[in-house]
Formats: structure tokens, C-alpha cells, sequence
């Protein structure tokens, strides 16, 4: 069990990081990684409505009706986004400021939502914690490692701490969008490599091919795409917390 556990919570991590590898989240995965404040920001953020959701979903699986689960996820999502978005306008006004409307727009994640319906509302209460967490985690470094990297070549600082912006001039695209594709497209590109070196399935498509969670999506259904991923939809826990 023990052993089980800790694949779920480092599956999120590396073997199927959110942004790298399930190709989810990444419009504030490019919108707020300017700075790696904001990335840790973002990926803290959703990590803990991630958690939360996953808790509150689990233990009410067997209740709420299959017919409206996803108004029912939803509903939940949106509580804790709340409690989250009120904590960081109150404590770190200038945090939400920079995240702007991405912060709001956690509600509509769709790793928060993907794992909501394909682990938490089919697993008891530990595994799915341990898998929002490892998801969050895996969201966060992401962030993070982009934030870093954009701000480092595009304002010569980390964290806000000068590093090269006295040594060489600052790239300014980097803190564009195209700068934020060019890093984004590098680092999915080395997930791959390593990936490949170990015998993995490498990244192939960007759309709903790459999505755990379309099998229930009509517009997946309609285009007949199959995947891999949804085998793996299956239950871990006992079932009976």
C-alpha cells in the first residue's frame, strides 16, 4: 500500500507532470510565468485547491448523482478558489495583482478538473490527496522552472534579485508571449528526450489527443480519439473511507 502510494503522489511529479507531459493548464502555464514568483504563486495556489477538491470530491462520490457531477465539481472547485483568491488579495495584494484573472480562472483548470473526474471521484480519501498533491507539486516546479528562465533572460534577475541585467543586455521577448512559447516548446522538447532515453511514450499531440479526461468529452467522442491514458482510469483506493 505504502508503495502504491507513493507512485500516486510521484506520478504528478514526473511521469505525468500536468504541463510537460498531459499538455494541461498551459495558458497560465504561459500567461503568468514572467517572474518565478508568480509561477510558485500560481502552481501554490492551484496546488491547494487541488487537494482541497480532491478531499471534499472523494468523500462524496458515492452521493452526488452521476448525471450532475461535473456541475457538482465544479461548485466545489469554485468554493475553494474563493477561500484562495480572498487569502491572496488580503495577504499578498501584490501577488494578485500579477496573476490577475488566471488566479479566478483556477475554476476552470482543466488539470484541477481532470482530476477530479477521472481520480478523485473514483478513489477514497488518501489517494486522491496524494494525487492532487503530487499533480500540484508537478504544476508548480513547472511554474516555477519557467519563471526562472523567462525572468533570468528577459529582466536579468531572479526573484527579483539582479543577476545579469548589469552584465548583458535583457532579451525583453522573453517576457513576451513568443518568449513564453519559445521556453515552454524547449522544456516540453527535453521531457521528451529523457522520456525517449527511457523508453517512454514522448508528447505527440497538443489538443484533446493528449487529454486523460476526453473520454467523456463530446467534442473527443465526435473526432473517435482513443486513448491510452483512460485505460489507466481505474480505481487505487479500498474504497471504503
Amino acid at each position: 500500500m505504502k508503495s502504491k502510494n507513493l507512485n500516486i503522489f510521484t506520478n504528478g511529479i514526473i511521469k505525468e507532470n500536468p504541463v510537460l507531459r498531459l499538455m494541461l493548464g498551459t495558458c497560465p502555464t504561459l500567461a503568468v510565468t514572467t517572474a518565478a514568483i508568480n509561477g510558485i504563486g500560481m502552481g501554490v495556489a492551484a496546488t491547494i485547491v487541488l487537494v482541497c477538491s480532491n478531499l471534499v470530491i472523494s468523500l462524496l462520490r458515492n452521493f452526488i448523482p452521476d448525471k450532475v457531477r461535473i456541475p457538482a465539481f465544479i461548485t466545489v472547485i469554485a468554493g475553494f478558489v474563493s477561500v484562495v483568491q480572498m487569502l491572496v488579495k488580503a495577504f499578498t495584494p501584490t501577488l494578485d495583482e500579477a496573476l490577475g484573472v488566471f488566479l479566478p480562472l483556477i475554476v476552470v483548470n482543466c488539470i484541477i478538473l481532470a482530476r477530479a473526474e477521472m481520480f478523485a471521484s473514483k478513489n477514497s480519501v488518501l489517494p486522491s490527496v496524494l494525487d492532487g498533491l503530487g499533480m500540484g507539486i508537478g504544476f508548480t516546479a513547472t511554474l516555477t522552472l519557467m519563471g526562472m528562465i523567462r525572468e533570468l533572460l528577459g529582466a536579468g534577475t531572479l526573484f527579483g534579485i539582479t543577476v545579469t541585467a548589469e552584465v548583458i543586455d535583457p532579451m525583453i521577448i522573453f517576457l513576451l508571449p513568443p518568449g513564453g512559447f519559445f521556453v515552454f516548446g524547449i522544456l516540453v522538447a527535453v521531457s521528451n528526450a529523457i522520456a525517449k532515453r527511457q523508453g517512454k511514450p514522448v508528447v505527440e499531440h497538443l489538443g484533446c489527443a493528449n487529454c486523460p479526461a476526453r473520454a467523456g468529452c463530446q467534442n473527443a467522442v465526435l473526432e473517435g480519439d482513443a486513448s491510452p491514458a483512460c485505460e489507466k482510469n481505474e480505481k487505487v483506493g479500498d474504497g471504503n473511507e
